[in-house]
């Protein structure tokens, strides 16, 4: 909801520490992979109840998360690096909501339903974003993407700003969870909508 909002401010800043990086001779992949590991690490510690931990390694697989595509745009976007990058985005998203389930009995059905959401709103996107491509849409309200980016009131930034709340509330992770799944699913209702307007028929 907000991040194509917030695109004009951080996006200077990636950028010219993507420049630095490339010069160095990291690639965006390296960082697409450490980004991940590091969130999934980051989720391995939610789930031993270090919540302190598991915030800090949360917030530095999603600056490598930004910075990844910053390289990408100064060396060569890829189809398998927008490839990579979707499949480490959700496989942290999945892991996270795990790692608190895995935490606390209270949490896992309130996990298995965010984790469920997830995977409809994730697939909602991923299908919007394949017809979108094959009738030559573009958008560049996200910044420059291998997909195209549907907007929705559950993206990246809410997403990050829920996990960090679940961080530093634990106690609170069902209620935060609940509250979570319902935007995701207001998403997945949102970009039906959008998609029944933009993918009518030809002609």
């Amino acid at each position: 909801m907000f991040d194509a909002r917030v695109r004009p401010f951080i996006d200077p800043p990636l950028n010219a520490m993507g420049r630095g990086i490339a010069r160095a001779g990291i690639s965006a992949n390296q960082i697409t992979l450490s980004g991940a590991a590091i969130g999934i690490g980051g989720a391995i510690a939610i789930a031993g109840q270090q919540f302190w931990t598991g915030l800090l390694l949360v917030i530095a697989s999603r600056l490598l998360d930004g910075l990844d595509g910053a390289v990408a745009r100064a060396t060569a976007k890829t189809d398998f690096g927008g490839y990579l990058d979707i499949v480490c985005d959700f496989a942290f998203y999945a892991a996270v909501p795990v790692g608190f389930g895995l935490a606390d009995p209270v949490n896992l059905p309130f996990a298995l339903i965010l984790v469920a959401c997830f995977t409809v709103t994730g697939i909602s996107f991923l299908a919007f974003a394949v017809l979108a491509a094959q009738r030559g849409l573009e958008t560049t309200a996200h910044g420059e993407k291998s997909f195209f980016y549907n907007t929705g009131v559950a993206e990246g930034g809410e997403t990050i700003a829920f996990f960090l709340a679940m961080c530093l509330w634990p106690s609170a992770f069902p209620l935060l969870a609940s509250i979570f799944s319902a935007m995701c699913l207001l998403t997945v209702v949102q970009r039906t909508l959008a998609a029944r307007q933009v993918l009518r028929p030809r002609g």
